[in-house]
């Protein structure tokens, strides 16, 4: 009888290390996934654009945003710079004005978050047939922007980024979990 309890122990044992190692091995699993996504998606998000574009969309948030858009639009990148009220700081003297090759259009996105940034971009690129358009935003929120776009905007969908300081990057990518979360799950009209 002795015996039988030992040897119901090693098998007792064995079971618990191989559950641990599953444990273990599905944590690590899990870890990895993570990073993998969230390098994906908001730290090195896929960019890049044509030559030009039917409208260049600044959206509101930080980084040298404003500074980039102007820049492609003076370039002869698009007729069209919109610049989102949210960014922080828009000259007045820079909205609603043609400036030699393209015209700037400034707007308070309603309600005032990327989906509404979306709504805008999806009624403008309607009102003036764009087929292309290129949002310029920050690596951590390139990905979500180009998602609502989509869901209210038919043509093609580009993205630069500017960078972020890196004392910035663990709320954004914190934020930005949750942001998508919300996208995928409550906010997923136009």
């Amino acid at each position: 009888m002795i015996e039988q309890t030992a040897a119901g122990r090693r098998v007792s044992r064995f079971r618990m290390r191989r559950r641990w190692r599953v444990i273990a091995a599905t944590l690590l699993t899990l870890i990895v996934l993570f990073c993998g996504l969230t390098l994906r998606l908001f730290v090195l998000p896929t960019t890049g654009m044509p030559a030009r574009v039917d409208a260049i969309v600044v959206l509101g948030g930080p980084g040298n945003r404003l500074g980039l858009g102007l820049q492609l639009a003076q370039q002869g990148h698009a007729p069209y710079l919109l610049l989102s009220e949210g960014l922080p700081f828009v000259p007045t003297a820079l909205c609603e004005q043609h400036h030699g090759s393209f015209t700037v259009i400034c707007w308070n996105p309603k309600p005032v978050n990327t989906k509404g940034e979306a709504e805008f971009v999806g009624r403008m690129a309607r009102q003036h047939h764009w087929a292309s358009v290129l949002l310029v935003t920050t690596p951590d929120q390139a990905w979500r922007a180009a998602l609502y776009v989509r869901r209210c905007y038919t043509g093609k969908i580009y993205s630069l980024t500017t960078p972020l300081n890196w004392t910035q990057w663990p709320y954004k990518v914190a934020y930005q979990w949750g942001a998508t979360i919300k996208a995928q799950t409550l906010q997923r009209s136009c």
